[in-house]
């Protein structure tokens, strides 16, 4: 699913809702996610998961075209770990018919 399927479905879902104005409400939540994420925060939506950020250390690595050793510098990596309610959905447990988490 992309970022406008999404888009697409809350608005079927919504018909009285600008699109545009579901457009906004998604990009402020992917924005905000994004800046806890670059601040060092942790970020949780209960029932479907929590994001957070890993760090992957210096490493050494090879340069494809040339085969020379490259030191690759040391990055931060989000990090996702799904709940246990998403989980169950996605193993077939059932929950309540309105499909809300």
């Amino acid at each position: 699913m992309t970022k406008s399927d999404l888009i697409e479905k809350i608005s079927e879902i919504y018909p009285n809702m600008n699109i545009k104005n579901v457009e906004k409400v998604i990009s402020i939540v992917i924005r905000e996610l994004v800046e806890a994420l670059r601040n060092g925060r942790r970020v949780e939506l209960r029932g479907f998961g929590a994001f957070s950020i890993r760090t992957r250390g210096t490493s050494l690595g090879r340069n494809p075209r040339t085969g020379e050793k490259v030191v690759v510098p040391e990055k931060n990596i989000p990090f996702f770990k799904a709940g246990k309610h998403i989980k169950d959905m996605i193993n077939g447990v059932t929950f309540s018919d309105d499909g809300c988490l």
